[in-house]
């Protein structure tokens, strides 16, 4: 095969939508051996990596976004069934929620509250324009949700998607060596911390640590899901 024959078989490839759909999966694949080569350091963040790895081949080879988009489109379809699936551990450890229910409450009201008002009020003090200030509002919840609460209050929900990203990326990172500084040990409450601060890649670093952790992580998601969703109207 020559130089002209494999353009041509990249030129076709690249059109095709299956293509970066494997191309996003085996990016992921690849970059989350590193991270368990790595001993799970929240700096080898299997998410940041793949993703960084996925926009430099896409930069290389020159693919138009809404090309990749196409590809890709299946794994953010996934995103709604995987947010309502958090139902699910919150079912089986019901009971155990329950005898914890008014300390995850006040922690969900506090965290919930912190993350939409400092954001908001850190947007309009630097003079961003109101769609910036609804696109920033709902970051610390999960894409899904996130991208829905912004696109009805008139925000740029590609923009939130990013803010979204970064989020739970710089929660994964930290979230372990704080909870750490501080001597939190209970891993009810660091999971919950997590969910709450760093939504679903949070709650996928919560369960690479422990399985309680992230199945409260889970939780904490879900519920500020719910609650950002009704205090963003209500505060913009």
């Amino acid at each position: 095969m020559n130089h002209d024959d494999v353009f041509a078989l990249w030129v076709y490839l690249a059109r095709t939508p299956l293509l970066w759909l494997t191309v996003t999966i085996l990016a992921y694949c690849l970059c989350d051996r590193i991270s368990a080569a790595l001993n799970r350091t929240p700096l080898a963040n299997p998410v940041l990596m793949s993703m960084c790895l996925v926009g430099l081949l896409v930069r290389v080879s020159g693919t138009p976004y809404p090309t990749y988009f196409d590809g890709a489109q299946f794994i953010h379809f996934l995103l709604g069934p995987a947010t309502v699936a958090l139902g699910i551990p919150l079912y089986q450890n019901r009971q155990l929620v329950m005898r914890a229910i008014l300390p995850m409450l006040c922690a969900l009201l506090a965290g919930s509250a912190t993350a939409l008002v400092s954001a908001v009020t850190i947007a309009r003090l630097l003079g961003a324009a109101p769609s910036i200030v609804v696109s920033i509002a709902p970051k610390s919840v999960t894409a899904a949700v996130a991208m829905g609460i912004s696109g009805r209050l008139g925000g740029d929900p590609g923009l939130t998607a990013v803010l979204v990203i970064l989020t739970g990326i710089m929660g994964a990172i930290i979230v372990t060596p704080l909870l750490n500084g501080l001597r939190i040990t209970d891993k009810r409450a660091r999971g919950f911390a997590a969910g709450l601060a760093a939504h679903g890649i949070g709650t996928a670093r919560a369960f690479q640590v422990d399985p309680l952790a992230g199945t409260f992580a889970g939780i904490a998601m879900g519920l500020n899901a719910l609650l950002t969703a009704i205090l963003v109207p209500l505060l913009l």
